[in-house]
């Protein structure tokens, strides 16, 4: 099998005007297809986070890639390492590679016709959890309606559309995503109001759901040391865990020494890099891996048995993405024999997909496809619309700051607020 073909698509799929320590999710939130043909026809797809330098260096990938064996992936990887690796910086190598990998799995499953799980050592669990992802937003639902809802919402549709800026709109945003995918864990974004009122808002969480459903605040690592301990030891009993409200490993390590609360990271130990310094100082107790941003399936399966070693936690990640990001999260989740939380996800946010029949959460979790490579088809007629959307949105990297200022002129971030 030889790869004959590579087509590199950049999507804008509509976000809703969602709050966050960096401003303001804009009304399109930018994606990058990458489409593998093999000599036989068969194609397997990757999915990455867009924008114009991501969709380039994908591009200059083609020469590269075309003639070689999708089963080849550690010489895939060491060509792409090397006609890259000086031009390119580490993340957007990873995040290249991933795209690169995930299609070349995808394309393997389908010639061999099993799933990607099955390729990764097989299923360690037949589904994979998620949790529901809480946000603080403006209302409406983005994309070419701007910041205004639906006429026709209902349902999720609505309570998407809802004001949700106190306690009791993220206590009813949660009810309703719950309601719509039973979601069992709840996590909100923070780091956009003052910190007393999203702690109010995870207290009055708690008292809504109970003590048998873990929460997690996330400020986004833009609260100082001082305010972190403060409000840490407030929130001690009631997180399942607290992740990246300070930045630096060395701040999150002293934070560990003051409060009783698991840290996690997705802001801190974002590479392998990284990992030499967090194993010596202690810096966090749980590691959100991402595998566009780590490299792919595989190297999520690295850090995982790294993680393992060391005693430290593994979840995922999340960044608003299709179905085949989401795929590609369920095949390597069930993959790890380590996976000690449900996972995040963004996808209840999104209502438009580049694949025919999206998953489907039961019970807050997706089954691992059985059939062969991710499990999802794409759907052209799709793609070819988001693409469009893409050249006509006027965006092409993201850029939360500059949507802020939509709604709140002059609005700057800083890195540190409270």
């Amino acid at each position: 099998m030889k790869i004959l073909e590579m087509h590199v698509t950049p999507i804008a799929i509509s976000d809703p005007p969602l709050l966050n320590a960096a401003g303001l999710h804009a009304p399109y939130a930018l994606r990058t297809i990458v489409e593998l043909v093999s000599d036989d026809g068969l194609y397997g797809v990757g999915e990455v986070p867009g924008g114009a330098s991501i969709t380039a260096w994908l591009e200059q990938c083609r020469s590269h890639l075309l003639g070689q064996d999708p089963f080849q992936l550690n010489a895939i990887a060491e060509t792409l390492k090397t006609r890259l690796g000086g031009r390119i910086n580490p993340r957007h190598l990873a995040l290249v590679q991933s795209a690169i990998e995930v299609a070349c799995f995808d394309l393997m499953g389908k010639a061999v016709n099993r799933p990607v799980v099955d390729l990764l050592g097989g299923k360690t669990r037949d589904q994979v959890d998620f949790a529901a992802y809480l946000f603080y937003k403006y209302e409406g639902v983005g994309g070419a309606l701007g910041f205004k809802t639906r006429d026709n919402a209902q349902g999720w549709g609505a309570a998407r559309g809802a004001e949700a800026l106190d306690a009791k709109g993220i206590v009813d945003q949660a009810k309703a995503m719950c309601e719509a995918y039973g979601f069992k864990s709840l996590k909100l974004k923070g780091g956009v109001f003052p910190p007393e009122e999203e702690v109010e808002a995870m207290f009055a969480l708690s008292d809504a759901f109970g003590p048998d459903t873990p929460l997690r605040l996330d400020p986004n690592a833009i609260w100082s040391l001082e305010t972190s301990i403060t409000w840490g030891k407030r929130l001690e009993g009631v997180l399942e865990y607290y992740e990246d409200p300070v930045r630096t490993q060395e701040a999150m390590a002293e934070l560990a020494k003051n409060v009783s609360l698991p840290l996690a990271t997705n802001m801190c130990t974002t590479s392998f890099a990284d990992i030499p310094g967090a194993m010596k100082l202690g810096s966090e107790a749980i590691i959100l891996s991402d595998h566009h941003y780590w490299g792919g399936l595989r190297a999520t399966l690295d850090l995982g048995r790294i993680c393992q070693t060391f005693g430290r936690g593994l979840s995922m990640h999340s960044n608003s993405h299709v179905g085949i990001s989401l795929a590609a999260m369920v095949h390597v989740g069930a993959a790890l024999p380590y996976l000690s939380y449900a996972c995040d996800t963004h996808y209840p946010w999104q209502y438009e997909d580049v694949v025919t029949k999206p998953l489907e959460f039961i019970d807050g979790a997706i089954k691992v496809p059985d059939s062969p490579g991710l499990g999802v088809e794409l759907d052209r007629d799709s793609l070819a619309a988001l693409h469009e959307t893409y050249k006509n949105c006027g965006l092409d990297e993201r850029n939360d700051e500059l949507a802020m200022q939509v709604k709140q002129p002059g609005w700057r971030f800083a890195a540190t607020r409270w």
